[in-house]
C-alpha cells in the first residue's frame, strides 16, 4: 500500500484524465482561424473552498453493514484516502455509504459475476475473481476475520482503536498477505476494499459517496453538465463552473436554460 501522499496524487491524476475528456483543453493552442474568432465571454470565476476537515461525516441509514462493520469500514477507508490540510478524506466524503449501498444491491449479491466454480486458488490474474463468495460475503467474512486478527494481535483492541500507524500496518499486511485470513485470501479482500473506496470517493454523489462533490472539486472535474456544443471550437478558455451531480436536475436545467446566454454574449 502506498503512502497517503501518493494515493492522493494518484486520485488527482486519474480524475484529471477523466475531466480532460469532458472540458475544453487549457493547453492546446488554437488554430489560426479559431484564434482570430471572437471568444465567448467566460463565466465569472467561482471561488471554491474545501469543506472544513474538522466537520463530522454525515450520518445516513445503513442498508448492509451492522454498526461494528461500519466502524471498521469507515476507519479503513479513511486510512486509504486520508484527509490532508486542504481536503477531507474518504470518511467525510461518505465512502462508507457508497460501499454499503453497493453491497446491499446487485453488486453485493454478485448479480453479474460467475460464482459456480471451479475455483483455482493460484490462478493467474487474467482469469479474474476466483472465490465462491459474493462481494457481500467477501466483506462480511473479511471484516470479521480482520477484526479477530486485530483483537488477537493487539490485546483485544478493535481495528478502529489501533491508531493511524498501526491501522496502516494492518492494511499493508492484508495487501501483501502477511496477514492470513482463515476463510479467504487477505489480498483479495484488501484489493476489493481499496477499489470500492476509490470508486466511492470519485463517483457521482447520487451513489452515496463524494459528499458535496468534494473529490470533483479537488481534481477540477465538472460532473454532469449537459453540453459544450458552443465551446468545441474555442481553446484556452478557463473552466470556472462548479461541478454538478446528475441527480441535481434543478441545477442541470438551470445550466441548460442559461447555456446560450452565458457563452454568446
Amino acid at each position: 500500500m502506498n503512502d497517503a501522499i501518493s494515493r492522493r496524487n494518484l486520485l488527482k491524476v486519474v480524475g484529471a484524465a477523466g475531466a480532460a475528456a469532458a472540458v475544453p483543453s487549457a493547453t492546446v493552442a488554437a488554430p489560426q482561424h479559431i484564434a482570430q474568432a471572437p471568444a465567448p465571454a467566460p463565466a465569472q470565476p467561482v471561488q471554491e473552498t474545501a469543506p472544513p476537515v474538522s466537520a463530522q461525516p454525515q450520518t445516513e441509514a445503513l442498508f448492509f453493514f451492522n454498526d461494528q462493520e461500519a466502524r471498521f469500514v469507515e476507519a479503513a477507508v479513511e486510512r486509504l484516502i486520508p484527509a490532508d490540510p486542504e481536503w477531507p478524506g474518504a470518511a467525510w466524503a461518505g465512502v462508507l455509504y457508497f460501499i454499503d449501498r453497493q453491497l446491499a444491491g446487485a453488486y453485493g449479491s454478485g448479480a453479474k459475476m460467475y460464482l459456480k466454480g471451479p475455483w483455482v486458488p493460484d490462478a493467474p490474474p487474467q482469469q479474474g475473481y476466483q472465490l465462491r463468495h459474493t462481494p457481500a460475503e467477501l466483506y462480511r467474512i473479511g471484516i470479521e476475520e480482520t477484526r479477530q486478527h486485530c483483537r488477537q494481535a493487539y490485546n483485544g483492541r478493535e481495528f478502529w482503536d489501533l491508531g493511524e500507524t498501526v491501522m496502516d500496518e494492518v492494511l499493508r499486511s492484508l495487501e501483501n498477505g502477511q496477514i492470513q485470513l482463515p476463510s479467504l485470501p487477505a489480498p483479495v479482500f484488501f484489493e476489493t476494499l481499496l477499489a470500492n473506496t476509490v470508486e466511492g470517493f470519485l463517483a457521482d454523489p447520487a451513489y452515496g459517496g463524494n459528499r458535496d462533490m468534494v473529490s470533483w472539486r479537488m481534481i477540477g472535474f465538472p460532473g454532469a453538465y449537459a453540453q459544450y456544443v458552443d465551446l468545441v471550437e474555442f481553446y484556452d478558455l478557463p473552466y470556472t463552473r462548479p461541478p454538478i451531480s446528475f441527480a441535481n436536475s434543478a441545477a442541470r436545467q438551470a445550466h441548460i436554460a442559461g447555456h446560450d446566454h452565458d457563452h454568446n454574449k
